[in-house]
């Protein structure tokens, strides 16, 4: 691990394809925006070799953060893998955006990965969305590790924020997180500042410089082995609890010096198993450097105490049918061939890019393969079930690729020109078809209401927006029946900005955002009459037709009902029909502010009709007159659609939220405790007043609240609120 040997330098580089799972090893960095996750990487593949100079974010320059819109706004907002080789092993680090608008992408980067490096900033600490991230892992038990970054900012304090993350990481069990590292202070500057110039190794008690711009080892002077001896003790003790050997800590405790190497194989067991989580100081290389503070010791972590994919599990497998298939021997580069598109990505020049993990099998250039989907029908997404040759083959580095023979289970690479699949679809082969357990995606809440900008842009709107939504699991696309929307479903502002952005950059569609309509509905408030008078003649047949009716309110759910209580023959037989399809035709247009009508009961009671000028289309037109007019001397209500809100929220802000639902109509219908210091609460709210909801919820908790929503009914909307709606409406 950190304390080993340096991995022989002809074996760094950038990575190609892998010939065994022993010898991959797949990391996702995972961490707020601006902690330092991008940074890290491109000191990794600087220490690696993979890169003479190492990037910089704000410069555009690095690795992962190839995207233009990623150079423009300085932060990551999409997954992206550097591969890269040390000591022997091939690497796949993959970076993931830190903003929470972009988790769909931090999910996909935790499905292809074995572990997890979690990036704590020293001068921003522990966010809470990072917390939920972590015990996300821990309910999996995926292996994690702590990089603490940022440790030149003037206040930055590497013990303080060790026992920060102890106790936020920790739980029961703060031992299972320590350091096994010590930065290691140069000179104090003019400003009082001490600059972290390197590391000491408390397993082995060795000095590692890094102020040349290159990791060198000495010894501790006496001064300082104390210190060293103290934190070195507590590690020990820590790895010893959670060793698999029982007799290692009887044997400590008796004072047996317990030799490194034990420590060192127990310590990487522990960490692989995903009960002990080491915590690691890292910076990045100066101008000039060959290594940035922390790399080496890293890298040498990660391969190893992080596990190869042969001690990962393969996700839930079934047929497309859904009939339970078992993988006998779990990432078998000889098995069937099981494989996932973790990310979709479109290129200019080469079309459609998938990025797959392989778990069973190998996949090979021009293979045909069954491409399965998962039916996220409700998100715009198609569900497919289909056969397609797969093209190119290549390892990406950034916005590069490079060609690959083959990609083994366990590995990941980009295949070209899969045209159908689209990000969670399942690889296999095309006479043994499988399909994967999808991993879970956040439901899109922030709706983005849009049309195209001209007739040019109206021709290629279609085609961007299923590219784009088949690319992001995390955005739906709506065509709304009632309102004539089309309205893309996104996770927050930050994801609605680069959606637009990617369809007038990447897709030539410019589009212009239009206000948000909400679904209402109408209904008579009480009963109501009207009579429908369709009368004319001008040469040859006329037009006539007369029918009155009776409109009265229904409870809601009902619908529209049609009564026919004619007598008599006053409105023949074969044009009852036609009145129906006349006041069904009203009444799905709307009778007072344009919206469906919806729960009234409409009685046909009496009409006239002429033996040569009464009609099918003269009864239609006079059904709608009839309804309009029983409108016209009634109460109508607006009705709005109420859903149900459930927000699961961090117990000290449990009362800002629940006044917050208030403050926007909502009645609490209960609250429950959900563990963790969280709590459960369910409201009822009008759909009007959370267009705008998954913004403000995030501001409120700071990021810590999820929620979801579902559709229950339609009621009547407040006078005072309708009112203003109404007005609204006229000057629009």
């Amino acid at each position: 691990m950190g304390d080993k040997a340096n991995a022989h330098p002809g074996a760094a580089g950038r990575a190609t394809a892998a010939d065994h799972p022993a010898s991959v090893r797949n990391v996702v960095l995972v961490g707020h925006s601006g902690s330092g996750k991008t940074t890290l990487v491109e000191a990794l593949a600087l220490t690696a070799g993979a890169v003479n100079r190492a990037g910089r974010v704000e410069d555009g320059g690095t690795v992962s953060d190839y995207d233009e819109i990623e150079h423009r706004q300085q932060r990551s907002v999409q997954l992206s893998l550097v591969p890269v080789e040390w000591g022997g092993y091939k690497i796949n680090l993959l970076d993931t955006p830190g903003y929470a608008d972009f988790v769909g992408e931090l999910r996909a980067g935790l499905r292809a990965a074995d572990a997890a490096l979690f990036v704590v900033s020293a001068s921003d600490g522990v966010d809470g969305s990072t917390r939920m991230v972590w015990e996300e892992c821990a309910a999996v038990g995926m292996p994690r590790a702590i990089v603490i970054t940022h440790l030149e900012a003037a206040r930055a304090d590497f013990e303080e924020m060790t026992r920060i993350c102890a106790e936020t990481f920790g739980g029961d069990d703060p031992d299972a997180v320590l350091p096994l590292y010590v930065p290691l202070h140069g000179p104090q500057g003019p400003d009082g500042h001490a600059p972290v110039t390197g590391l000491t190794g408390l397993l082995t008690r060795k000095l590692f410089d890094y102020s040349s711009g290159e990791r060198k080892e000495s010894e501790p002077g006496p001064e300082q082995l104390p210190a060293i001896e103290e934190a070195r003790n507590r590690l020990i003790e820590g790895i010893i609890a959670e060793s698999e050997d029982e007799t290692l800590m009887d044997r400590y405790l008796g004072g047996e010096a317990i030799d490194v190497k034990t420590l060192i194989d127990d310590l990487e067991r522990a960490v692989a198993r995903g009960v002990f989580h080491p915590v690691l100081a890292a910076a990045p290389a100066a101008e000039g450097a060959k290594q940035g503070l922390g790399t080496v010791e890293l890298l040498e972590l990660v391969t190893g105490g992080f596990p190869t994919p042969l001690e990962r599990e393969t996700p839930t497998v079934t047929t497309p049918e859904g009939r339970p298939r078992e993988i006998t021997s779990a990432c078998d580069p000889d098995g069937p061939l099981v494989a996932e598109v973790v990310k979709t990505a479109s290129d200019p020049y080469v079309g459609r890019i998938s990025l797959v993990r392989v778990f069973s099998g190998t996949l090979r250039p021009d293979a045909t393969v069954h491409v399965s989907g998962h039916g996220l029908a409700d998100r715009g997404h198609e569900d497919h079930d289909v056969d397609e040759r797969i093209g190119a083959l290549s390892a990406p580095f950034g916005k590069q690729q490079r060609s690959l023979t083959h990609c083994i289970a366990g590995d990941l690479a980009c295949v070209a020109k899969l045209n159908r699949a689209e990000t969670g679809d399942t690889l296999s082969a095309k006479d043994d078809p499988l399909l994967m357990e999808p991993w879970e995606m956040p439901d899109p809440l922030l709706p983005l209401a849009i049309q195209a900008h001209s007739k040019a842009d109206e021709d290629k709107l279609s085609q961007g927006l299923a590219r784009l939504v088949a690319e992001d699991p995390t955005m739906r696309l709506e065509q709304n029946q009632d309102t004539h929307q089309v309205v893309l479903w996104c996770l927050g502002e930050a994801h609605a900005d680069v959606a637009l952005e990617r369809l007038r950059s990447r897709y030539g569609v410019q589009v212009d955002v239009i206000p948000h309509r909400v679904s209402l509905r109408e209904t008579f408030a009480d009963r109501s009459a009207g009579r429908g008078r369709h009368v004319k003649q001008s040469g040859g047949h006329g037009q006539y037709a007369i029918c009155e009716i009776e409109v009265e309110p229904l409870p809601g759910g009902s619908g529209i009902e049609f009564v026919d209580k004619v007598v008599g023959g006053a409105v023949p037989r074969q044009f009852i029909p036609s009145v129906e399809k006349g006041v069904r035709a009203q009444a799905a247009k709307g009778v007072a502010a344009g919206y469906p009508l919806i729960d009234v009961r409409i009685t046909l009671r009496d009409g006239k009709a002429h033996s040569v000028d009464s009609s099918d289309a003269a009864f239609q037109t006079a059904g709608a007159l009839a309804l309009r007019e029983a409108a016209a001397d009634a109460k109508i209500h607006l009705l709005e659609p109420v859903a149900e809100v459930s927000v699961l929220v961090g117990d000290s802000y449990v009362g800002p939220v629940m006044s917050d639902l208030s403050g926007r109509r909502g009645r609490v219908v209960g609250t429950e405790q959900a563990g963790g210091g969280r709590t459960l609460v369910r409201a009822e709210v009008p759909e009007i007043e959370i267009d705008r909801y998954a913004v403000d919820l995030r501001s409120l908790s700071h990021g810590t609240a999820r929620f979801g929503r579902r559709y229950t009914r339609h009621e009547p909307m407040p006078s005072h609120v309708a009112d203003k709606l109404r007005e609204r409406t006229k000057e629009n």
